[in-house]
């Protein structure tokens, strides 16, 4: 299954502000031994945003998107996941009652806003204010704020994907190898990618001018451990000089 993020705001694209969360998903991911497929930045304009939308709801990814579920008119992302959704926005029974216990009177007239959700959403339980962000089908609509945004994800992941959690480490294996051009390697990482179908593999060369390519080789601990020897044994009977750098990463559960 892959696993994408949309992060949305005008902010993001103009420079006001540096994303994070991007960052945090690769983190949070790699400790539950998943790996990020994918991230969009999307400003704010409803088009555009709807149509992302509508693409990755079509791609049956899992989807966790950052931003936009406010109660302002630049805060889009409920309306527009609803038209990509093809549903009614209307206001959710529980999401309504969350914040009139959180704010009273004060809720209405704009902060109930925040209740009007595509019809058929679920909702997200917000651990910092209580407003809850929404999920449909695999997408998970959660704030921008990166205090409240980061243990939604986990929430979500930990509730409702657990069965995708790799128990086995996922590590990255890095060889330095000199003196070789990166077209000698090619034959050696076909080999381990057919021999290995769930390996990734790459080649780095170096940008100084010397004949120096790094080689990747990322995956479960297991067949990492076999691609690496493959790789050893085909440098060796060409001479090919090498080292293996320290490991990346290794990320157990």
């Amino acid at each position: 299954m892959q696993i994408g993020g949309l992060i949305i705001g005008d902010e993001l694209l103009s420079g006001k502000r540096r994303d994070k969360h991007m960052d945090f998903l690769i983190s949070v991911l790699a400790r539950r031994g998943l790996e990020l497929s994918f991230v969009r930045f999307v400003g704010d304009d409803p088009g555009l945003l709807t149509e992302s939308l509508r693409q990755t709801l079509d791609s049956q990814a899992l989807i966790f998107s950052f931003g936009g579920i406010g109660a302002t008119p630049d805060d889009r992302t409920r309306q527009c996941f609803a038209q990509a959704a093809s549903v009614e926005l209307a206001p959710h029974p529980e999401a309504v009652a969350i914040l009139e216990a959180r704010f009273g009177e004060q809720a209405y007239p704009h902060r109930i806003r925040m209740a009007e959700l595509p019809v058929g959403s679920r909702l997200i339980p917000n651990p910092v204010n209580q407003i809850p962000g929404f999920s449909m089908r695999h997408h998970h609509c959660v704030p921008g704020f990166p205090n409240m945004a980061w243990p939604m994800v986990e929430w979500v992941l930990d509730t409702h994907y657990n069965h995708l959690f790799s128990r086995v480490p996922v590590i990255e294996r890095l060889i330095l190898v000199s003196n070789t051009p990166e077209s000698e390697l090619v034959p050696v990482m076909e080999a381990v990618l057919e021999r290995f179908p769930g390996i990734r593999v790459s080649s780095l060369p170096s940008s100084n001018g010397c004949r120096e390519v790094e080689l990747g080789i990322k995956g479960l601990a297991d067949q990492v451990a076999e691609a690496v020897m493959l790789v050893i044994e085909f440098l060796n009977q060409g001479a090919m000089p090498w080292v293996e750098k320290p490991q990346l990463s290794q990320i157990p559960l």
